[in-house]
């Protein structure tokens, strides 16, 4: 045994039949000299292929695997909440179901356990997603540096590593929007940066599509942080002044220029601008409105519908010395 910490490895799965059970047994092989539980959350996936792989798994390595699956598709990082909330390693890797490599995840494991960071984020030397995913990724990093003040050294990836300390701050959240990352940065700034090598997708294809990407990010601006609603009051309060000066010129030119023509063109097209911008604001309110409802009417972060837990088993030697102490 290399360490006597106990490593936690979170995979959060959905349609993941094509990949899962590979990946689990070079995780075992990789790990083979740590102490480790596999915790595999199966975010309700639409057949029962990933549910009997699963079960497979778990009756293969009974003493390593904890098997969910959860009621309905409720999301990844509620999937991921499942997972650290039945983990007891003294520090968990979260990581995807296809694209990791397994070595680099032991790689992690050691530089966190060598390093005083609450949590460490890896950054890919070069992301083998598609274009859309990679510009995606940018723009969340991106939004993440504006509204939840990330640092700009750290990126944001779904492989991360956390300490048992702050794990047990970030399963404190009990609403039914977790977005793990921001969990993480209103709970500590003792971040890591780890550099490892990113994998091209070999089997399957990626479940997120352009509308969960976009309510993620939605997720991302609205339930964490209160910028948007301070950049919004500053452009509705810009365009007030717009529009209150436009308004005074055009009573200015009438006087000057009786003949003038009002212009109902022009009118027209600022109404419907200003229009805009209003439906705009209403839109964003109604985002956070919609969240409190929810909070307020105490909707499930996630529900476990089926969990089998890791088993503790006895060596025989050991088994044998007990029975022969007894006797």
């Amino acid at each position: 045994m290399k360490n006597g910490n106990l490593i936690s490895i979170i995979i959060p799965t959905y349609k993941g039949e094509k990949s899962i059970s590979d990946l689990v047994k070079e995780l075992i092989n990789v790990f083979n000299d740590y102490k480790i539980e596999i915790i595999i959350v199966n975010d309700c996936s639409p057949d029962d292929l990933t549910h009997n792989i699963c079960l497979e798994l778990h009756s293969k390595f009974p003493d390593k695997i904890t098997y969910m699956k959860l009621s309905k598709n409720f999301g990844e990082h509620n999937a991921i909440m499942a997972g650290l909330r039945n983990c007891a390693g003294d520090i968990a890797i979260i990581m995807d179901d296809n694209q990791i490599i397994p070595s680099e995840a032991v790689k992690l494991a050691d530089y966190t356990l060598e390093n005083n960071f609450d949590v460490v984020f890896c950054k890919y030397t070069e992301k083998k997603d598609s274009f859309l995913r990679n510009l995606m990724s940018k723009i969340a990093n991106y939004s993440a540096e504006i509204f939840l003040k990330k640092p700009k050294d750290i990126y944001f990836s779904s492989f991360k590593a956390i300490k048992k300390n702050l794990i047990s701050q970030v399963i404190k959240y009990k609403g039914p929007f977790p977005y793990i990352d921001g969990l993480i940065l209103s709970a500590s700034s003792n971040l890591g940066s780890f550099e490892v090598t990113h994998s091209s997708r070999k089997k399957g294809q990626s479940s997120y599509t352009l509308g969960k990407l976009a309510r993620h990010y939605a997720n991302l601006t609205t339930n964490f942080s209160t910028v948007p609603i301070h950049i919004f009051s500053i452009i509705g309060f810009f365009l007030t002044i717009v529009s209150f000066l436009f308004i005074v010129s055009i009573i200015i030119e009438k006087i000057l220029n009786p003949n003038l023509p009002l212009g109902y063109s022009t009118i027209i097209s600022v109404i419907f601008f200003f229009s805009g911008v209003q439906m705009l604001f209403l839109g964003l309110i109604g985002e956070y409105v919609g969240k409190i409802l929810k909070n307020v009417n105490k909707e499930e972060q996630y529900i476990i519908n089926y969990i089998k837990k890791k088993k503790r088993i006895i060596k025989n030697y050991l088994l044998a010395l007990l029975l022969f102490q007894y006797h």
